[in-house]
């Protein structure tokens, strides 16, 4: 396939052009198509077929049956997103610090938004990613068996009017760079050393330095927030911390709360 012209940010992305930017190209086995359902899908089946290995990434034009969380659709136009996902085998995280692999892949988008897009980014408790308080990615993980499965969709080149919703944005409109295979590149990177700090620490998240670094992105600790419960009930409260186990603790009037499941509003700009 030939590489993408770089007066055309939508022009499909060349595998090889990812390869040849990767720090440890040894590490990941990129795959490419023009259309799915779901990258995450597509990876979770090939994990219960078990032939899903570590480090293989799928990265897609368009998908036709995104989700997003609390299994909400998501669709972007052909070539103006960043859709991927990404399979992984990390032995030493115990099972219950696993729930911290968004975060670990929403820490190494920030990274490489600053590195390949000279963007300044935020994340929201759990995993959105923000830029100017506006969403600019949203992320899923999912375990497969052994595999752990972890996805992306990222705005890179949409207008105005193609965003779903007016708390939207995209890398286009941050002014920032529109490479998506230099970014894919760099986010690659980025989760690579985190995963491997996460492994060298037995999954402890603070020993691996994931959570303070979550803590230092997030946007949501310190602010006022509205977050809605699976059972679609409200609760109000500042939030204070993300413990170890990734709950977000909310100081409410009745002491503090802690929530592992939810989607927030920030009440006023982080």
């Amino acid at each position: 396939m030939p590489p993408a012209a770089p007066d055309d940010p939508r022009a499909p992305i060349d595998p090889a052009a990812v390869v040849a930017r990767l720090a440890d190209p040894g590490r990941w086995s990129i795959d490419w198509t023009t259309q799915t359902g779901s990258t995450n899908a597509d990876l979770a089946a090939r994990a219960e077929a078990g032939v899903l290995e570590p480090g293989q990434v799928l990265v897609t034009e368009e998908q036709t049956a995104g989700r997003g969380r609390a299994g909400r659709d998501w669709h972007c136009p052909p070539g103006a997103g960043l859709m991927f996902s990404v399979g992984l085998d990390l032995p030493a995280v115990p099972p219950d610090r696993r729930g911290w692999m968004g975060a670990v892949l929403g820490l190494s988008i920030v990274g490489a938004l600053r590195v390949a897009a000279a963007i300044e980014a935020a994340l929201k408790w759990p995993n959105d990613v923000l830029i100017g308080g506006a969403k600019c990615a949203g992320i899923l993980g999912e375990v497969a068996g052994r595999r752990l499965i972890v996805g992306s969709g990222i705005n890179v080149s949409l207008t105005r009017d193609e965003l779903p919703r007016a708390d939207a944005t995209s890398l286009a409109l941050a002014g920032g760079g529109l490479d998506r295979a230099a970014l894919l590149a760099a986010i690659l990177d980025e989760l690579g050393r985190w995963c491997d700090r996460w492994t060298d620490a037995v999954g402890d998240v603070d020993a691996a330095g994931i959570r303070p670094a979550y803590l230092a992105a997030c946007s949501t600790v310190g602010v006022p927030v509205r977050v809605l419960l699976p059972t679609d009930r409200w609760v109000t409260g500042r939030a204070v911390d993300v413990d170890a186990s990734g709950g977000l603790v909310l100081e409410t009037g009745a002491g503090l709360r802690t929530y592992t499941v939810g989607d927030v509003v920030h009440v006023r700009p982080a």
